[in-house]
């Protein structure tokens, strides 16, 4: 929420300094993001008329322009702005002013004598428009001070505002906090109903039962479509993000800001009546006032007139935009002034299904309040009036009072509030807060009786209005208090790998932790061909965020994209996170709810560019699938796992150089838990990757656990070492070489290593020959070369036999 600090100060009064207010709303939960100061420093700047602009003759971008800055005489300024003309009203820097740190002085420009500054906008510090002067209304008062005549200084003042407090999404929400703060009082606002002057109204029809329980209008003729906004309404929709765009439209942006009710002004002659709320047809079309044509369904509400027939034709889009066909323009004489309340769930959602981000639909989507309708129409018609003229007719206001949501009253015990807060607040500075906050406040025996204003649909339980009162009184005056009593230290399981060791180990091997988001785009997951049971979001904040995570990997690679489109050759990126998979359908109980996603804790880790940082004392290579395997096997190795890697068919994955993971050391078998290897070289074009990235995921319980460590004796007796070379086909992994080795082997294999692989002459065509090394050693004896043959033997019937190896000759 953006707004004029100028126009809060309008609705209440308070001595506070630019500084003290921007504290103030931090620290009541209403987050400053950002103060921009607008015209400090403005003396010596005046609102002055050009009369005549000539051609300066030794420039041809330059004008020499005669100047009315109203004292009586005309002054020449040199100008090379482009929208400088005869007529033009735009602001004017006398001699001995200063302007952006600039002191103006009389000057000589190409021979040509020039006694001040037009400035533009950017130039004084009011936007960022510097395409030309700043051009005032041109019955703007000549001569008088710019900063006077626009309501100067001033400050754009922008706050976060968390979901639950729609109601500050208006100066006038905003005011009420403010004036609970600092002990002010907010102004009360003129909203007189106006009488009506004329008999034209629209007839209003409900359809839509609960989701839209009030509609108020009203029909204005005889307006003057292409009377200018005026300068204070302009500057305070500046001010607020809004750009002005014409004097109808700019009202029912103005009234939204202020009061915080959204509303529309349609032309009045391009509606047939009745008016018609109702659920939108299936594939019923609107065409918006952004030009796009939305295509909808009875999830929408649309407001209808009868051209065609009875509610036949949508003309706007219910909550969220107007349509472009009933829009006003310069050529309007009669608007018909809607404003109506739309519950949330009726607007929840449905912009972001149409791409849309609408301010009215933000503000629908969180809370309006049911009151406002009518305020709003009556507070936008005097404006109207008071500016563009017309007849007004009746105000027409249709209610489903059943259907109105009406606050309830809440009971606030004083010893509730002593017992949640710590502190005892007193009853005068309790009822004082609540006041001002503009709730309802009754005395009762052990406390008050309290009912939130209708904006407030964050408030509905005791525990409400103490946050309130803590949030005003300031949680700066709430004591600190270290808890008493014996704490209980938990000692940390050995039989589990903690998070902060993995992290530790990561970081050890000059990775980089990083954290995305739990929700990615659901395009994203068809790229990587991994939207098989995926969880959707009901309410998705975005298109992008559409979708929960079923892998850690594409956030991961994501962001290394986005590292090595910033010129950042070597990345390496890891990651501790949770993924979601949608639960076995057939779980549901009968008329139950659907189960629950299942979360997945893992470890993903990416990386590309260099294996290591860049140094003198080896020449440089890149990252293949063997680094990153020992990374991997290094975590595990904290683990004390062991594990195997066998082929992978992952669409993502490269054919030939990515594995499936599995823990062979556990109960039961091996357990596969995650994948390893290189990106597919389709899915590195389609990320717009041209360097060849290389990772792993794994599901984190199973790599976590770890059996206890437990002491043995060294043997005293030597190692013995045999080096063995087989002959086995090219498609024999050597982790099923070594299992079946260490099996034939028994208890007496200390180590087994593979230290040689060879292809080429001396090896037949299909096959390769693999060399290990296996070390031998007992515990209670020496091994004789007896014993050491008798192994040799096992090991090599076996892995014939299992896998048709021959000794190589």
């Amino acid at each position: 929420m953006k707004f004029s600090e100028n126009w809060l100060r309008s609705h209440v009064p308070t001595s506070a300094s630019r500084d003290g207010l921007a504290a103030t709303l931090t620290a009541i939960g209403l987050e400053v993001e950002d103060v921009t100061a607008l015209g400090d420093g403005l003396a010596g700047v005046v609102v002055a008329r050009i009369v005549e602009a000539a051609k300066h003759p030794e420039a041809d971008r330059l004008q020499v322009c005669q100047v009315d800055a109203g004292n009586g005489s005309l002054l020449q300024i040199v100008c090379g702005a482009p929208n400088a003309r005869p007529g033009l009203v735009a602001p004017l820097a006398m001699v001995g002013s200063s302007v952006g740190g600039i002191a103006i002085k009389a000057a000589k420009l190409r021979g040509v004598e020039s006694n001040g500054m037009l400035c533009s906008a950017r130039e004084l510090g009011l936007d960022a428009d510097a395409s030309g002067l700043l051009e005032l209304p041109a019955d703007a008062p000549v001569g008088a001070q710019l900063a006077e005549y626009l309501g100067l200084p001033d400050a754009s003042i922008e706050i976060k505002l968390t979901p639950n407090r729609a109601d500050c999404f208006s100066v006038r929400g905003i005011a009420y906090d403010v004036a609970a703060a600092l002990a002010g009082q907010v102004v009360p606002l003129d909203v007189a109903p106006v009488p009506a002057q004329g008999t034209a109204e629209m007839e209003i029809v409900l359809e839509a039962g609960e989701r839209v329980p009030r509609f108020a209008g009203r029909v204005i003729e005889g307006v003057d479509a292409a009377a200018p906004t005026p300068v204070w309404m302009a500057e305070r929709l500046r001010r607020a993000g809004v750009r002005p765009i014409s004097f109808l439209v700019d009202v029912t942006q103005y009234v939204m800001l202020e009061l915080g009710q959204p509303m529309h002004a349609f032309d009045r002659d391009a509606l047939e009546g009745p008016v018609v709320v109702r659920p939108a047809r299936a594939d019923e079309t609107v065409r918006l006032l952004d030009g796009r044509e939305a295509r909808l369904d009875g999830e929408f509400l649309v407001v209808a007139d009868s051209r065609g027939g009875r509610a036949a034709r949508a003309v706007a889009l219910g909550g969220i935009m107007g349509g472009e066909d009933t829009k006003v323009t310069g050529a309007t004489r009669a608007v018909f002034l809607e404003a109506a309340h739309w519950i949330p769930s009726a607007i929840i959602g449905r912009s972001r299904r149409l791409g849309l981000h609408t301010d009215a639909g933000h503000r629908f989507e969180r809370g309006v309040d049911p009151e406002l309708p009518r305020v709003a129409v009556e507070y936008a018609t005097r404006l109207i009036l008071d500016v563009a003229g017309g007849v007004p007719g009746p105000l027409t206001e249709v209610s489903l009072a059943g259907h109105l949501r009406s606050p309830a009253t809440i009971g606030l015990r004083r010893a509730r509030v002593a017992r949640v807060l710590g502190i005892e607040i007193a009853d005068a500075e309790v009822e004082r807060i609540l006041r001002a906050l503009g709730m309802q406040v009754a005395a009762s025996a052990d406390g008050w009786q309290v009912t939130p204003p209708g904006r407030r649909f964050d408030i509905a339980i005791e525990e409400d209005l103490i946050e309130e009162l803590a949030r005003i009184h300031g949680y700066d005056r709430v004591p600190t208090t270290v808890p008493g009593g014996p704490a209980r230290i938990a000692a940390p399981s050995e039989t589990r790998l903690a998070d902060a060791d993995i992290r530790r180990q990561m970081v050890a091997r000059d990775y980089l932790e990083a954290i995305s988001f739990a929700f990615v785009e659901a395009a994203l997951l068809r790229t990587w061909n991994s939207e098989a049971g995926t969880v959707a979001l009901a309410n998705p904040l975005s298109t992008e965020l559409a979708v929960m995570r079923p892998h850690l990997l594409p956030g991961l690679v994501d962001a290394l994209a986005r590292n090595v489109s910033r010129q950042a050759g070597r990345v390496r990126l890891f990651e501790l996170g949770r993924t979601f998979a949608a639960a076995d359908p057939s779980q549901r109980a009968p008329g139950g709810p659907d189960p629950a996603p299942l979360e997945t804790r893992r470890v993903a880790a990416v990386a590309c560019g260099d294996a290591r940082a860049e140094q003198w004392g080896g020449a440089a290579r890149r990252i293949d699938f063997h680094d990153i395997k020992g990374d991997l096997e290094s975590l595990a190795g904290a683990a004390g796992a062991t594990l195997e890697f066998r082929p992978s068919n992952q669409p993502f994955g490269h054919p030939g150089r990515s594995a499936d993971v599995y823990r062979t050391d556990r109960e039961g078998g091996p357990e596969r838990i995650g994948w390893l290897g290189q990106l597919h070289p389709r899915l590195q074009k389609a990320l717009g990757l041209d360097v060849e990235v290389v990772g792993f995921e794994l599901d984190l319980a199973p790599l976590q656990a770890r059996a206890l460590p437990r002491a043995e004796a060294l043997s005293r007796y030597p190692a013995v070492r045999r080096d063995l070379a087989f002959v086995v086909g090219v498609d024999v992994a050597w982790a099923a070489l070594a299992d079946s080795a260490r099996a034939a082997a028994g208890p007496v294999v200390r180590d087994l290593v593979l230290f040689d692989r060879y292809q080429g002459p001396g090896v037949e065509s299909g096959c390769k020959s693999l060399a290990m090394g296996l070390i031998l050693q007992d515990n209670t004896r020496t091994l004789t070369d007896q014993d050491a043959d008798a192994v040799v033997e096992r090991v090599v019937a076996e892995l014939g036999r299992a896998h048709g190896a021959r000794i190589r000759g």
